[in-house]
């Protein structure tokens, strides 16, 4: 996949101030990129025509950009369904998701029955309301699924979790109002971003060791030939003039995979971990071009 670098990119740039109107993820998730955001959004444009996620997660790129007013479109994509459904629920009728998680107490017997439940056999407001209940009372916040799929995190020890917090349910839902919201594989989430348009891709991260190596974020595995495949999809968009910036870890597999774009490596904190001695600041790489 030869490609020629265009320029090099600098150390790490100052951190430009959050705004204060910032619309803050509702979820919690593993990998989440709150802490990256100022250092990516430095990396798009001001004015985007749609921009694209397709790795959705916490989505807290795309309300970080919407508080800023910086795109027309968005398209928000995701291989997970339940974790689309959560932002179809919030975005089509909020107050039914606020009121069905107002109906779940933080008791450890409710959170195993509640994880217990068949989503397929909720509407689409419960099914939304029982995804955000187990994110916000699960141990650690974490999104785990089994190879059939089903979520499989046990309860974690908090201190009185705050399970429904309306102003912020409502401050997404407003911000999901010109979102389209797809089930979706990656590169065809994007395929129709021309310039003018900009994506950022947050995909499973490439393992740093044989031991870190968690991707279940669904039941579909993300691995080497997946990463290629991005890779590939990063370097296409480019040629077609969209603007893209995508993070990884900081691997000898990520720096081969984007080499002719000059990955940035930056520290970040990471607070999950199940070995208390491997949590902290870990090096990831930003590539964009």
């Amino acid at each position: 996949m030869p490609r020629t670098a265009k320029t090099s990119t600098p150390a790490r740039p100052p951190r430009a101030p959050r705004s204060p109107n910032l619309v803050r993820p509702l979820l919690k998730w593993a990998g989440g990129k709150s802490r990256l955001v100022p250092d990516i959004l430095q990396r798009l444009p001001s004015e985007i025509e749609t921009y694209y996620e397709p790795f959705a997660g916490s989505a807290a790129v795309f309300f970080a950009l919407g508080s800023e007013g910086r795109f027309k479109r968005a398209v928000l994509s995701d291989q997970n369904r339940e974790l689309i459904d959560v932002y179809k629920a919030i975005k089509r009728d909020v107050a039914s998701v606020i009121a069905a998680l107002k109906e779940h107490p933080y008791d450890r017997e409710v959170f195993y029955r509640v994880r217990a439940t068949d989503p397929r056999s909720l509407d689409l407001a419960e099914r939304a309301a029982r995804f955000i209940y187990l994110n916000k009372t699960g141990f650690n916040g974490l999104y785990r699924v089994n190879r059939s799929g089903a979520f499989n995190v046990p309860f974690g020890r908090y201190t009185n979790p705050k399970i429904c917090d309306e102003p912020r349910l409502r401050r997404c839902a407003e911000a999901l109002k010109g979102a389209r919201l797809l089930v979706s594989d990656f590169e065809h989430a994007c395929q129709e971003a021309k310039g003018g348009d900009a994506v950022y891709f947050d995909p499973p991260y490439v393992p740093i060791s044989k031991t870190s190596n968690f991707t279940a974020y669904h039941s579909v595995a993300f691995e080497d030939a997946e990463h290629q495949r991005l890779a590939e999809t990063f370097a296409a968009l480019i040629d077609r003039g969209v603007r893209v910036v995508l993070s990884n870890s900081d691997t000898p597999a990520t720096r081969k995979l984007y080499k002719a774009f000059k990955p940035t490596r930056i520290l970040v904190a990471r607070p999950i971990n199940s070995k208390s001695h491997m949590r902290g600041d870990v090096g990831e790489i930003l590539v964009s071009g």
